[in-house]
């Protein structure tokens, strides 16, 4: 897939799980807890998005702080933590090995993504608005 399509299917895929962890215009970091304004929340991943069987994972993204998903390395342990609780050890160890994967999209795979995503975020603007 070309490397432009992954970047607009990641502003919208990112956009919609800011938009998904939004309440009221604000956010609970994954990681460290904290609330804030919905314009300071990144889509931080748990598995790394170089792993594209997980990139674009509804289960593997969520809003995180960005002290914590830029300048913490992610706040790994704080993340792991939120993982475990959401999820269960069973699916982040499950997450953990899709990543190893395999995974090549073909660009009409890829438009889908980006359709798909700018349909969800848009279904959720209201909450920022």
């Amino acid at each position: 897939m070309k490397s432009a399509l992954v970047k607009k299917i990641d502003y919208a895929f990112k956009r919609y799980v800011r938009l998904r962890d939004t309440e009221n215009g604000a956010f609970k970091c994954c990681s460290c807890g904290a609330y804030k304004p919905y314009a300071q929340a990144d889509g931080g991943h748990f598995v790394n998005c170089r792993w594209m069987a997980t990139r674009w994972r509804e289960d593997n993204v969520h809003a995180q702080c960005s002290s914590c998903n830029r300048f913490s390395e992610g706040n790994a342990s704080g993340y792991a933590l939120f993982m475990i609780d959401k999820y269960g050890r069973e699916h982040v160890e499950y997450l953990n090995a899709l990543s190893r994967e395999t995974m090549k999209y073909t660009d009409s795979e890829g438009e889908l993504l980006l359709k798909e995503y700018r349909k969800k975020y848009k279904e959720l603007e209201w909450k920022i608005k």
